[in-house]
This record gives C-alpha cells, structure tokens and sequence, in this order.
C-alpha cells in the first residue's frame, strides 16, 4: 500500500468513495481525478485528469469510483494492464464475517452486513445498508443499491445491477448483464439477460434495448 490514493472519479459515488478512504485513515493523502474543471470536491483536491493516471503510478494507490458497470470495468482493466494494484475500500461502520473473500476494486459502504463464506468479486459497489447472507457468490463489476437483501447461497454473475431495495431468495442463480428495477424480487432464477421488474421479477426487454 502507499501512501497516497488517487479516486477515480469526483461525481456522486466518488464522494462517498472518498469519505470511506478518508475514514479508513490509511493514507496520508488522498486526491480525485475527474475530467470536470473542479479544484475540489468536499475539501479533497482534484489534482488531475484520468487520463493521465501514467504520472502517479509509482508512488499512488488507485479506486476507480465509477457508478456505470462497464466503464468502471473498462478502467479497471486499463490499471491493471500497468500492473497497478486497486485496494479495496471498506466502510467502519459494517458487520462482516471473518470468513469471506473480497477482490480487489471493490467498496463496502455503511450498514453492510455480509455473513460468513461469501466471497465478492473485484470491481463490485456493495451500497448502503445491503445485507448479503452466508455462500453467496458475487462475481466482478456488479453493483447491488441501497438497501438489498440478497438471501443464502445466490449467485449473481458479472456486471448486473440490482436496484434499490431489491430482494434475492436463497439458491437464486442472476446471469451476467441483468438490470433489476427498484423493489424487484427475485424467487426464481434468471438466466437469460435483460432488465427486470416487479413481484415477481420478470423481463421486460432484453439488456441492450
């Protein structure tokens, strides 16, 4: 780890991202790169632009802080192409078992609760107040908002959305590249990709629509 830490983005997830950072009190300075002609945001320095992330990688530490799947993917992968390895940002204020595994990219934001033998992929934003119960696996660059509740050993492959206070019952397989509405509940699995609504879940076009 080094002593500084460059976020990735200065929008709205970038903020919360860097108040996580800030937080964990782990590095001495922390910066945004952001492609707005900002100086700052809430008292943290945008200090340059993202494409010139080249200039800082021997003495910095990187998070991408991109809401968007894909192009968080996109500049994830572009780091680690450098060799550049990305931390992974864990809110204080959640409850999590010993026994799981996180990958590297991801954050963890306040009143998560993830219990025991889960393991999260990399690139992934676990937003607020999510609980993700035991055996689940949460593959890469997904991002599951405020409020979920994922069940036991469900599955959900890489780069879906679950929306706002969705609920996943247990044994549930998500394929890759699903969109799920706000408030969507899933009790059967989805295995074609698309975008997702209602109580039951169901399809209602297909992901790229």
């Amino acid at each position: 780890m080094k002593e500084r830490l460059l976020i990735i983005g200065a929008g709205g997830h970038g903020k919360v991202c860097a108040d996580i950072a800030l937080k964990m009190n782990k590095w001495n300075e922390i910066f945004f790169l952001d492609d707005e002609s900002k100086e700052e945001v809430m008292g943290v320095k945008v200090l340059d632009t993202p494409s010139n992330f080249k200039k800082y990688i021997n003495d910095s530490d990187f998070f991408v802080a991109i809401g968007d799947n894909s192009t968080r993917k996109k500049i994830i992968e572009e780091l680690l192409l450098e060799e550049i390895q990305l931390p992974t940002l864990i809110h204080p204020n959640t409850i999590i078992s010993q026994n799981i595994k996180i990958d590297y990219g991801t954050v963890v934001m306040a009143g998560v609760i993830i219990n025991c033998c889960t393991e999260i992929g990399k690139g992934c934003i676990i937003n607020t107040g999510v609980t993700i119960d035991h055996d689940c696996l949460i593959k890469n660059y997904i991002h599951i908002s405020p409020g979920t509740n994922i069940a036991g050993t469900v599955i959900i492959e890489n780069e879906t959305w679950i929306g706002i206070g969705s609920i996943v019952s247990n044994n549930i397989l998500i394929t890759n590249n699903c969109k799920l509405g706000a408030g969507t509940i899933v009790i059967k699995d989805i295995t074609i990709p698309g975008i997702y609504v209602g109580i039951p879940a169901k399809r209602i076009k297909k992901r790229n629509e």
